[in-house]
């Protein structure tokens, strides 16, 4: 039984890690057929130029302290797809990894709004593609874990990251959304793993501003403490760090 009463629709769609060319070909197709656009902080500008002229575009921000709360973008997401308009939620990286991509459309669904979802490729993937970091590598590492650095503020101490357990049960650990606690985040890890562990900072991954730092554990304390891991960062901890100076050698 088709319980929707919206004429319109919803579809989130991950934009990818910065590039505008990253973008899935299905997820460029749904945005230049969009009637209105709900879009994050981390868009590329370019991209957005991609949708008709005549949809309307809003800016939902996403930054800590800035933007619409998510409680107001998912009823603006109804309320347009309601006015039976074709609405595409752009999110960076991938809408299911860390975007509360799940929590719009749990909620739209329960509103009877059609939403279905588009996949994006997230920054972790991003990060270690084009910073030649392998998140995998045969001898090296086998499993990897990706965690975020930052949590809501109301999970029970329970079910919050216990970080330095999944670093003991991993070859390959990522931090996302990580840049303003990776001071203290180094310090937990510096319980588990040795201080010479290898790091790499992946900075404003696949865009003209991206940037790496190659570090130890140790050297990520000091520099996190410093506030001087920027913001966005993905965090590459392991033995697969080392194996960057073989792909992509300095010159």
């Amino acid at each position: 039984m088709d319980n929707t009463r919206c004429q319109g629709r919803v579809l989130i769609v991950g934009a990818g890690p910065g590039d505008p060319e990253l973008i899935t070909v299905k997820g460029l197709k749904a945005l230049r057929n969009a009637d209105a656009v709900l879009y994050d902080r981390l868009i590329p500008r370019e991209l957005l130029k991609e949708a008709k002229p005549t949809s309307l575009k809003v800016y939902v921000g996403k930054r800590p302290g800035e933007g619409m709360p998510q409680e107001e973008i998912n009823r603006l997401l109804e309320k347009l797809a309601c006015r039976g308009l074709f609405v595409v939620r752009l999110k960076g990286g991938d809408p299911f990894t860390f975007g509360r991509g799940e929590e719009e459309c749990m909620y739209l669904k329960s509103k009877g709004v059609r939403c279905s979802v588009i996949p994006g490729v997230p920054s972790y993937v991003a990060a270690a593609a084009l910073h030649a970091i392998p998140l995998t590598s045969r001898g090296v590492s086998s499993t990897f874990a990706v965690v975020p650095g930052r949590e809501a503020g109301d999970k029970a101490p329970e079910r919050r990251v216990k970080i330095e357990e999944i670093a003991r049960s991993v070859d390959t650990l990522v931090v996302l959304m990580g840049a303003s606690t990776s001071g203290e985040i180094a310090e937990r890890l510096l319980k588990v793993l040795p201080p010479d562990t290898p790091v790499a900072i992946a900075t404003n991954v696949s865009t003209p501003n991206a940037s790496t730092i190659i570090t130890t554990l140790s050297g990520l304390k000091e520099l996190g403490m410093k506030g001087e891991v920027k913001n966005p960062s993905v965090i590459i901890v392991g033995d697969v760090v080392k194996l960057r100076d073989r792909l992509y050698p300095e010159s």
